[in-house]
């Protein structure tokens, strides 16, 4: 059995530790200073409470930080004041920069393991993958971990930053398509056409993230897809709502002039182009 103390489970974070503790490993957590929701969620989740973090962190053999990115590095910090010499894994929703900082934190007391979770809570419906980037070691302690439960690990490399950057990502594109299918649904909505609007994205492929082969030629038309965006732009502005998605992606199109009827372009070129040292070469 392995002890392991989960930072400050969320909706996420108890899900998971749930996981944890029915493949027959110990979860504790500390009540101290957290809401009345937080400890609702630890109770049905049935971990243990501890009185003290210097006392979870004197038990465990494992950290998981699982909590808002913007307390992220707090938390790290306050698990590094006590010493902490396990393994730290830093599982939050951070960009590959915020994750090396946590790590140098961390550090050298810890081993610590960069973890991204993607999908729903884990449960007996739905399944998560944690990944890990870090030395092998540390990551099949967490399979060991997990073993048998919802929760899947996977590993995502040796180098730190590496399952972050896998998260943002993901989530750049599953976040914001689900923004932008808002506001375009509010256009279409206060011009009077949304049913026609869902009947046309009826008709959509829908597998954009999933087929990176096809961008060569969605970059070979951005240069006429860019003006494009500047109508949707005002005709978002003159119905009140939020122009700059719009505005963004022509942003974006533009670093594809170069690119302009060249379906055939290699994908890493196509890729390259949107750097910043690529914008404007021709």
């Amino acid at each position: 059995m392995t002890t392991l103390t989960v930072l400050h489970p969320g909706a996420m974070g108890a899900a998971v530790a749930v996981q944890a503790s029915r493949s027959g490993h110990q979860v504790l957590w500390v009540s101290a200073d957290r809401s009345a929701a937080t400890r609702e969620r630890a109770r049905k989740a049935g971990l243990t409470d501890c009185p003290s973090l210097a006392e979870a962190l004197g038990a465990s053999e494992v950290v998981l930080s699982l909590c808002p990115p913007h307390a992220a590095e707090d938390v790290a910090v306050s698990v590094a004041r006590h010493g902490f010499t396990g393994l730290y894994v830093e599982a939050n929703a951070i960009s590959p920069q915020r994750m090396e900082r946590i790590a140098h934190e961390v550090r050298p007391a810890s081993s610590v393991l960069d973890g991204a979770v993607i999908g729903p809570p884990p449960g007996d419906r739905h399944t998560c993958r944690l990944y890990l980037a870090g030395g092998p070691q540390a990551v099949d302690l967490l399979r060991f971990v997990f073993r048998g439960s919802r929760v899947q690990v996977e590993a995502a490399g040796d180098r730190v930053g590496a399952a972050s950057a896998l998260k943002m990502s993901f989530a750049a594109f599953q976040k914001a398509a689900r923004t932008l299918a808002a506001v375009s649904h509010a256009l279409a909505d206060s011009h009077g056409v949304a049913g026609l609007l869902t009947a046309e994205a009826r008709r959509m492929p829908a597998d954009f993230l999933s087929n990176p082969a096809d961008l060569s030629s969605v970059a070979a038309r951005a240069w006429r897809w860019a003006p494009e965006m500047g109508e949707a732009a005002d005709t978002l502005r003159a119905s009140g709502l939020p122009p700059q998605m719009a505005e963004a992606a022509a942003a974006v199109m533009r670093r594809w002039e170069q690119d302009k009827d060249r379906y055939e372009l290699p994908l890493a070129e196509v890729l390259a182009h949107l750097g910043d040292g690529a914008h404007g070469r021709s």
